[in-house]
């Protein structure tokens, strides 16, 4: 298919103008290689991947001759297979005032991010790309800033397709993953389940340790059976045939593959009772929606599961527009030991914008009321609304709007 440009491009630029070195991280397959290659067609630049074991070989054992061999400015991709290689970088880096020599790649992150943020500090700057977002594949890139009030939510409806259930599942069946786009039904089974195989299981076994392949594979399906609910530990080590402690480890491996995403819930010391669990959702939902068997939009759409699925598609679509964005933003979600629950906080500049979500296109108005706990905090409260399928966006009062899905 037809490259797709990416919402990060625009940050990764300024990134590679300001930072000596940029390190792209995200998931395998969401086009992190792609799109430096792409940025990088006009450039001279070096490119080698990790993933061959030629070259792994050389810059594990002899990283001097890999970097006379292979010159900057270069493209590392997956260089956490090679850690190594960034004191290399770091002495480079410190010879030369030049920026952007370095562009990286990996997965990973979290130790990754740690052993390069030691050895690179100051002169790394650190970006995170997730699968394709509903704004990439419309192709409309960095729209107005998302603040929720009515004339940014009109200023997105002029450029964004109509809000359309069938559309917002085809999305959500397809995922992020480029290949999958253009698929049918059968071979995207066979992508994900050579996605799983070849990357998920060899990444975990290879890079994390794990040796119970079975047990894991059935500790992901047990967590995609859970997507939009509160982690529990016990529940996905029953699934797994494992103990609480391995299946803590076995999330914190899946976090850090960036196959899974952990919405906190809101700390505030105002407030009491707070629940201290994170709820649990898929980076990619095509993949999760592969895991738990539904084979095509519509089953998925008219499943038990669509509402769980349909909230983490709006939480995921959030994230990328905020990691993307000029300015970031802390989402969380709130719930005390009452059960009452508020979706969505974004907290950005002192406000929290108090959000619902809701598969309907008729969502019942009074769901606002819960917002009034904001009145508790120490923050202003700002726009916010029920984020539904609600054709256009519509005021409920004069801070809280019904806010199409498609428009996020």
């Amino acid at each position: 298919m037809d490259y797709i440009v990416r919402e990060l491009e625009r940050k990764f630029l300024e990134a590679d103008r300001f930072f000596k070195a940029v390190l792209v991280i995200g998931a395998r397959q969401v086009g992190k290689s792609t799109m430096l290659k792409h940025l990088a067609e006009r450039q001279h630049r070096t490119v080698v991947t990790m993933d061959d074991d030629f070259i792994r070989e050389l810059a594990v054992n002899d990283p001097r001759l890999f970097f006379q061999t292979y010159k900057p400015p270069i493209l590392i991709d997956e260089i956490q297979k090679a850690p190594n290689l960034l004191a290399h970088i770091k002495i480079m880096c410190d010879e030369s005032e030049a920026r952007g020599r370095f562009w990286l790649t990996g997965s990973q992150r979290g130790k990754l991010m740690e052993k390069s943020r030691e050895t690179l500090a100051g002169r790394l700057g650190i970006l995170r790309l997730y699968g394709l977002s509903q704004r990439e594949k419309a192709g409309v890139l960095d729209p107005a800033p998302l603040d929720f009030s009515m004339e940014c939510l009109m200023k997105r409806k002029a450029l964004l397709p109509d809000n359309d259930i069938a559309a917002v599942f085809d999305h959500i069946w397809k995922g992020g993953f480029a290949d999958v786009q253009s698929a049918s039904e059968e071979l995207s089974q066979a992508y994900y389940q050579s996605y799983i195989d070849n990357y998920l299981i060899a990444d975990a076994v290879n890079d994390a340790g794990i040796r119970d392949v079975a047990g894991f594979k059935r500790f992901i399906r047990a967590c995609a059976a859970l997507v939009g609910n509160l982690v529990n530990y016990r529940t996905l080590g029953e699934a797994a045939g494992v103990s609480e402690v391995t299946a803590k480890k076995w999330l914190d491996t899946l976090q850090d593959m960036d196959v899974v995403y952990l919405l906190e819930p809101y700390s505030n010391n105002e407030l009491q009772r707070l629940v201290k669990t994170p709820k649990l959702y898929f980076c990619d939902t095509g993949l999760c929606a592969y895991l738990t068997r539904w084979l095509t939009p519509e089953s998925l759409r008219d499943g038990a599961a669509s509402g769980h699925f349909y909230e983490n598609y709006v939480v995921m679509e959030l994230v990328k527009n905020y990691a993307y964005a000029r300015s970031g933003a802390l989402m969380s979600f709130y719930r005390d030991d009452n059960a009452r629950e508020i979706d969505l906080f974004i907290e950005e500049n002192g406000m929290i914008h108090p959000l619902e979500i809701k598969k309907s296109a008729n969502p019942e108005k009074k769901e606002i009321r819960k917002f009034a706990v904001i009145g508790k905090t120490s923050l202003a409260k700002g726009s916010g609304g029920i984020v539904c399928m609600f054709p256009r966006p519509f005021p409920i009062d004069d801070s809280n709007s019904l806010i199409p899905s498609n428009l996020i």
